[in-house]
């Protein structure tokens, strides 16, 4: 089922509730990903500072992927001129 992200407390939400339907107790998860139990509880307690190589490699071990995609509603577009670093969807 689909997620849409909005805080990084949801993330960590997402990641306990993958990991415990995947029947994996955290100190599993960790050796599946080379990282330590206490790492895996911070991602599920402080998913703020998940880095983005070892959250996808936590996604991956319970069987998620991460889409990005453009919000259902638009951003105005004068926003989105002012970065010129934003994609062009």
């Amino acid at each position: 089922m689909p997620h849409t992200l909005v805080t990084p407390t949801q993330m960590g939400q997402i990641l306990k509730t993958a990991r415990k339907n995947n029947q994996l107790s955290q100190t599993e998860l960790a050796s599946r990903v080379g990282l330590s139990q206490s790492r895996i509880s911070a991602f599920e307690q402080q998913p703020e500072n998940i880095g983005l190589g070892q959250l996808l490699s936590v996604l991956n071990a319970l069987g998620l992927e991460l889409i990005v995609q453009p919000r259902q509603t638009t951003a105005p577009q004068a926003l989105l001129a002012q970065d010129s670093d934003a994609p062009e969807w």
